[in-house]
């Protein structure tokens, strides 16, 4: 792995899972790339079973928390990818809705699909996201001496 590729550890999310929460990449502009936010509790279990609704606040929830330990937040996401285990589309529309306020008025290019089945027992939601780095402070550059 390239020493510009970093995958971020999220203490305060589960530790179940088996792969990174978040990988930043150094470049000109760090890129965030995160994991599918699954609708997972501290301990590792499901939240809402047969609510995809219940389960989408929870998937934003951690997707914030993986961004946050990433150096970034909601308004640096760049494009998201949102997963609903229905073949009804009224769910896949309620849980884009939950995805949409969270964002708050940020409208990052998305895709959402509805598929048979998630990874997790009675997994309902996920989604993933691609973000910049916020912008480290300014410094002030000292000036010449002399």
């Amino acid at each position: 792995m390239s020493e510009n590729v970093r995958f971020v550890p999220v203490p305060s999310l589960s530790e179940v899972v088996e792969y990174a929460y978040a990988a930043s990449i150094e470049m000109p502009t760090r890129l965030i790339l995160t994991a599918g936010a699954c609708p997972l509790d501290e301990e590792g279990g499901t939240v809402c079973p047969g609510d995809p609704v219940g389960q989408a606040h929870q998937v934003m929830t951690n997707l914030e928390k993986a961004l946050a330990a990433s150096g970034s937040g909601l308004a640096e996401v760049v494009r998201t990818t949102v997963y609903v285990a229905s073949g009804r589309q009224d769910d896949l529309v309620a849980v884009w809705e939950v995805v949409r306020d969270r964002f708050d008025g940020h409208r990052p290019p998305s895709t959402l699909l509805g598929v048979a089945a998630l990874g997790y027992r009675d997994q309902l939601v996920e989604v993933e996201a691609v973000a910049v780095a916020r912008r480290a402070p300014h410094r002030e550059r000292p000036g010449p001496t002399g």
